[in-house]
């Protein structure tokens, strides 16, 4: 039986060189297998879900990490789905970037491979199992998942239907595998190098910070979400009402919910005594500066902690702004690099806006919220990054895969 991070790594291998060659067709039944094992497993994933549920309540956990915990049927029909949209993309293994004949004669294409073995370390969300073993698989990629101690139980459960599913589908069992234990086994993910060839890890600003500066395995960083809604001094203010409450309370507790408000001064006066009364009849508490204070009661005094905040609750920061580029300014000294959405009817602005703000995503007349693998096109996804290199913004399947370069010839040698 293979506990040890290590030999999990080497089953992953093998499973990885398998994976590589396999077509689309067995990588979708699979996924159709899984997705049909997830729903018909689901009570005894939910059963083992209350447990963690029940646990986490016990210790105090907060109300928004218990709804990333929690799961139920529509939940769990989601990950099914999630799957099921996987299947149903192109696959980009093979796929040719570029290609061309040189004048010598050779054929030269750059072709997408896997990444071979894809660790993830990951908070809370038990979704996040489904989701980057679907990812994974589809890509030709073997998975490691190490999820918190927090959804042991789930995750476990999870892990053990998805497995057995691949495997009756003919696909090795060592494609899907669950990382046991506490902080010691992930620093082993962490310095497996050799064995896991990217980690990417999914969670809170700590759990973020510690993979990038304590691990050895390359790491695809993907970054909290600090997420802004500028109204723009020519924005449609009933839009605005419209995109900030759904950006802030449709789901609080992801990281693609708006948690900054900036107002331009030029509507201030007409948006925010409508837009403070919306957010707290919605129950939300808003953080806000002198400016805004001067608009409600309410308004507790924001602090430069909550600017560079991700709340994941009922709570949002506001500030009001003489201009576009001191909206922009804002952002660059206190956003994460993650989602930005501008309200404007000026092309010029949103042009201005998405060229300056330096994120992952920009929204124009749109929800925060849209920054998401599933709502993009993608299926579900892996993360999303926010780092520059290699992949940046909500990772799908080709974001999962590097490339490599065949060069065909005739017997050609260099002279």
């Amino acid at each position: 039986m293979t506990t040890t991070v290590a030999d999990l790594g080497r089953a992953a291998r093998g499973a990885a060189a398998d994976l590589a060659v396999r077509t689309r067709a067995e990588k979708d039944a699979a996924l159709h297998a899984m997705a049909g094992a997830l729903e018909a497993n689901a009570a005894a994933i939910i059963e083992r879900n209350a447990a963690d549920v029940e646990r986490a309540r016990e210790t105090g956990t907060a109300d928004a990490m218990i709804d990333r915990l929690r799961l139920d049927e529509p939940r769990i029909a989601g990950m099914a789905g999630g799957l099921r949209q996987v299947a149903g993309l192109p696959d980009p293994v093979g796929e040719v970037v570029r290609g061309y004949t040189l004048p010598n004669g050779l054929q030269v294409t750059q072709r997408r491979v896997p990444l071979g073995v894809v660790g993830i370390i990951y908070e809370a969300r038990p979704n996040v199992t489904a989701d980057a073993a679907g990812l994974a698989l589809k890509s030709g990629n073997a998975v490691l998942l190490k999820g918190s101690s927090s959804a042991a139980d789930s995750n476990e459960a999870i892990v053990g239907v998805l497995a057995a599913a691949a495997e009756d589908a003919g696909l090795p069992r060592a494609a899907v595998q669950l990382v046991l234990g506490g902080r010691d086994q992930a620093k082993e993910l962490m310095r497996a190098r050799g064995l896991v060839d990217v980690l990417i890890p999914r969670g809170g600003a700590g759990l973020i910070r510690s993979v990038v500066e304590e691990s050895t395995v390359p790491v695809i960083e993907t970054g909290v979400g600090n997420c802004h809604v500028y109204v723009d001094a020519d924005a449609d203010l009933a839009m605005a009402l419209q995109i900030l409450l759904n950006a802030k309370t449709q789901r609080p507790s992801v990281c693609n919910a708006a948690e900054t408000l900036l107002v331009h001064a030029g509507v201030a006066a007409e948006f925010l005594p409508s837009a403070l009364a919306a957010l707290r009849a919605a129950g939300v508490t808003v953080h806000g500066d002198e400016r805004v204070q001067g608009y409600d009661d309410a308004v507790v005094p924001a602090t430069d902690d909550d600017w560079s905040a991700e709340y994941l609750s009922l709570d949002l920061a506001a500030a009001v702004v003489d201009t576009l580029d001191d909206a922009v300014a804002h952002i660059r000294r206190w956003g994460s690099g993650h989602t930005e959405a501008i309200v404007t009817r000026s092309l010029a602005a949103s042009r201005r806006f998405a060229a300056t703000t330096d994120s992952a995503a920009v929204m124009v007349n749109a929800s925060t919220r849209f920054t998401d693998g599933e709502q993009l096109g993608f299926g579900a996804e892996i993360g999303i990054s926010t780092q520059k290199l290699h992949a940046r913004g909500p990772m799908g399947l080709p974001e999962l895969t590097t490339t490599t370069y065949v060069v065909t010839g005739d017997g050609h040698v260099r002279g």
